[in-house]
């Protein structure tokens, strides 16, 4: 036992393990420190491939319940996806951003998940917020691009790719969509035609619809330039300037362009609209060409020509007279004569006068107002001398001219003093006025004032309108959509072109979808003609689309083509107009005052998710129950017509046939004679629907 005990206790103090078991966990320590360090290699170098080689291009900066902002580091460029990406609201290309970079956008607003900033250094700030809306059929977000120096000229580009965009400003070559026209980048205001062709005409918003279902807004206080490339991309953008003003404006995404364009509320006016006066819907309206010099031989024009309508049975109606007609009665009338003593030979026709802005410095009413110390009625800069106000002299039609000075309340009581009483010297029912068009102060080197800045002399012109009284029409307009006045829409050129007749119902869609569905065309066979249009089947088909507008509108008479049945035709659609379009058209005034939805209205009001409809135009809507399709090529008697909707059907009005919506009609026979109309008809599943509710309610 002694020996055992010895034993154990010589094992018991040789405790250490053997060498060669020592050094075999040592190298397995070093083995798996080595193994580790290879991972972390391994895992920096795939890291590093990511981000080289394999990273996508993409990725989302914002995002909301449906939709999200994602960027494009290879294109340096943004798009408004749904949330799936199976959708492209909007694809913009940010032309101000430098070429160089494309690393992940790192959002500077930290924590916040309903903003993004981010900073190019030298370059611009870019604010995007996420704004959440009652409703859920829209998200909407607020883009503000901030310029860090006075050099930088922001400009956001909206693709055009896959994306039908409508609205903004009327064109002298109106289309429908926008996309195949072709401008400048340019100030967005509103500018005469005719001297500057491939401006911006009289009714201009700054709002722009695309198909995809975005809609975009530009803030008011932003120095507006737009520009379109053909069929590539429309571009919003600020030139650089000292001021280092932003560029602001909100985007709307939507499921579809109808609910885009409804959802948005800026686009229909906080105030309720007012319908105008709609006595001058039935009356045809007639302008002379016979130029006058002196006012009795004016006097004998107008009567020689309402004897000739007595004589054609062409009715009632109210004649047009220009600005130069106007001074020359207003001139010769003697207040001391009853005016019906004079213009009784007129009492078939009533008058509608047009005045302006502007008076001539020869006139005596400028005199007068010099001799009363009432400068201030007039537009002024302040001289160099002792910085005093003088009237700014401008010209107006060839002539030196002032302009009423429209931000003082002072000269705004005296104008409408003036309209009031030529109104009631001449017995007068309606009034135009021609206000002029851009900055009365572009190109100067001062400004009077910011609220005459860009447009804002016609918004404020059109709200002075609106205190004459319902019966005053407006030759341009923006922001005004809700007042109870009517527009006049720009001169068109006496031919089949894009600039003449082809032009006319894009201009209709153009004019309606910004919120002018009361507006008068111009006149039939297009005003832009030296003396009586001579192509009588222009005549023909411009009437046929004018029996299914506000007004119709004549300055070529029907009987100086000296063909009987052009004067019947016309008499006919007069009464058409009358009787089947006025009421028509009352009924959806209605709508368009309670809801802001367009009296006139593009095929895909409703159909919105076909794309056939997006890209029509050659057809309209008056509400969602009368299509036209006119003919609009010369020499044609037949045309394709494309119906839509597939749960409608549409009667044709001429024949009688229905034919089923979604369907192309090619080569639909029209005669000259004709216009293609169809009513829309009650649901061709509705009598399922009915038998159903019926055996549900007898269960």
């Amino acid at each position: 036992m002694a020996r055992r005990a010895k034993h154990m206790a010589s094992n018991a103090g040789d405790s250490s393990p053997e060498p060669g078991i020592k050094e075999i966990n040592e190298t397995w320590k070093g083995a798996i420190a080595c193994l580790g360090v290879a991972l972390l290699f391994l895992m920096t170098i795939g890291v590093l491939y990511w981000q080289v080689v394999e990273k996508p291009d993409t990725n989302w900066v914002l995002r909301g319940q449906v939709s999200g902002l994602v960027w494009d580091k290879k294109s340096l460029s943004f798009s408004f996806k749904s949330l799936s990406q199976d959708k492209t609201f909007a694809h913009i290309d940010a032309r101000h951003l430098p070429v160089r970079g494309g690393a992940v956008l790192n959002n500077h607003c930290w924590f916040n998940t309903t903003r993004f900033c981010h900073t190019w250094d030298g370059v611009a700030n870019l604010q995007v917020s996420l704004d959440t809306p009652n409703q859920s059929v829209a998200e909407c977000y607020r883009v503000e691009w901030i310029p860090l120096n006075c050099q930088v000229a922001l400009q956001d580009c909206f693709s055009m790719v896959n994306t039908s965009w409508y609205g903004g400003g009327s064109m002298r070559l109106q289309y429908w969509p926008i996309n195949n026209a072709n401008i400048d980048l340019q100030p967005f205001i509103i500018s005469d035609l005719q001297d500057t062709p491939t401006g911006y005409g009289s009714v201009l918003e700054r709002y722009f619809l695309g198909s995809t279902g975005v809609a975009v807004r530009v803030h008011q206080e932003v120095p507006l330039h737009v520009g379109i490339e053909s069929r590539k991309q429309l571009c919003l953008g600020i030139p650089p300037n000292a001021e280092m003003q932003p560029l602001r404006y909100t985007i709307c995404v939507s499921d579809s362009l109808r609910s885009a364009h409804q959802q948005f509320s800026t686009v229909i006016p906080v105030v309720q609209p007012d319908q105008p006066d709609t006595s001058i819907l039935r009356l045809p309206h007639w302008r002379s060409q016979r130029d006058a010099d002196i006012a009795l031989k004016l006097e004998h024009n107008l009567k020689t020509f309402t004897r000739k309508l007595k004589l054609h049975r062409l009715g009632e109606g109210i004649m047009d007279l220009c600005e130069q007609s106007t001074l020359l009665l207003s001139n010769e009338v003697d207040e001391t004569l009853q005016s019906q003593n004079r213009y009784r030979g007129l009492r078939q026709l009533r008058l509608s006068i047009t005045l302006s802005p502007f008076t001539s410095i020869d006139s005596h009413h400028f005199q007068s107002t010099l001799q009363e110390g009432r400068e201030n009625l007039w537009l002024g800069l302040p001289s160099a001398a002792n910085g005093s106000q003088g009237p700014f002299l401008m010209k107006w039609k060839g002539k030196f001219a002032v302009k009423l000075n429209i931000s003082n309340e002072e000269a705004q009581d005296w104008f409408i003093e003036q309209v009031h009483s030529l109104q009631k010297r001449l017995e007068v029912d309606y009034v135009n006025l021609e206000v002029g068009v851009g900055s009365p102060y572009m190109g100067q080197a001062q400004r009077h004032s910011c609220r005459l800045c860009g447009d804002d002399y016609i918004n404020q012109f059109a709200l002075l309108a609106e205190k004459l009284g319902n019966g005053t029409t407006v030759s341009a307009a923006t922001r005004t959509a809700h007042l109870p006045v009517f527009v006049r829409m720009v001169p068109r050129q006496s031919d089949w072109s894009h600039a003449g007749l082809k032009g006319l119902i894009p201009s209709i869609l153009h004019y309606s979808l910004l919120g002018y569905s009361f507006f008068i065309p111009d006149v039939i066979g297009g005003s832009l003609a030296d003396g009586f249009l001579a192509d009588e089947e222009l005549f023909v088909r411009w009437m046929q689309i004018a029996t299914f507008l506000p007004v119709m509108s004549f300055s070529t008479p029907p009987w100086v083509f000296g063909e009987t049945w052009i004067v019947n035709m016309t008499r006919s659609c007069i009464h058409r107009h009358q009787t089947f379009v006025v009421p028509l058209l009352m009924k959806y005034a209605t709508e368009w005052t309670s809801l802001g939805h367009p009296v006139f209205r593009p095929l895909w009001w409703v159909s919105p998710s076909d794309p056939n409809t997006f890209t029509i135009n050659d057809e309209f809507l008056i509400g969602d129950e009368v299509l036209v399709a006119p003919v609009t090529e010369s020499g044609k008697v037949h045309r394709d017509i494309y119906l839509p909707g597939n749960d409608f059907q549409w009667k044709d009005m001429n024949t009688a046939q229905v034919f089923e919506g979604g369907t192309l009609l090619r080569e639909y026979p029209v005669a000259l004679t004709e216009v293609a109309v169809f009513i829309r008809q009650k649901s061709k599943y509705m009598p399922a629907i009915a038998e159903i509710q019926q055996a549900t309610a007898q269960a």
